[in-house]
């Protein structure tokens, strides 16, 4: 990495404390979940996802809630022991497998609070287009740029010192 000056380098810890508040408060917000609803964020986000789409295969769930495929089905399973879910064989086609919320599971997802995520969308949405558009486009390439090269918790770790967080 190249040698940057003091004026960006505070810019960078100052953005990346903030990235760690969200991500702090995305913890606090599935523990609030999983201590009310006993449910993981990815499984309140199934049923969310469930509800509001309809019945769906678990690859469709995978990529609509960014869990992996092997991830997916734990969670289902879960899911499915609690009485939430259910599995079922799409006729003529054995293969084909949807997962549907079950009448318990359709009445807790009616209770669940919004995800984190729309509050934030509700806060970001009162901000200036323009500023939006440079948000996103840095948010973009940062995640492009973590994914291909090192997870986000090694960039949160790194050699910059914040050990004068509160």
């Amino acid at each position: 990495m190249s040698k940057m000056n003091s004026e960006n380098e505070v810019i960078i810890k100052e953005f990346v404390r903030s990235v760690r508040r969200l991500i702090k408060a995305v913890y606090l917000d599935s523990q609030r979940i999983s201590k009310r609803f006993g449910l993981t964020g990815p499984q309140s986000e199934v049923l969310r996802s469930l509800f509001n789409k309809g019945s769906m295969s678990s690859a469709d769930l995978s990529r609509i809630t960014y869990v992996t495929p092997s991830n997916i089905t734990g969670i289902i399973d879960r899911l499915e022991s609690k009485g939430l879910v259910e599995r079922i064989r799409v006729t003529g086609d054995r293969r084909i497998v949807l997962i549907t919320l079950t009448n318990k599971g359709e009445a807790l997802s009616k209770t669940l609070p919004d995800p984190i995520e729309e509050r934030f969308i509700s806060q970001v949405a009162g901000m200036e287009t323009a500023h939006i558009q440079i948000l996103s486009k840095a948010m973009n390439q940062l995640a492009d740029q973590i994914g291909s090269k090192e997870s986000l918790g090694t960039l949160l770790n790194s050699k910059f010192d914040l050990s004068s967080e509160a």
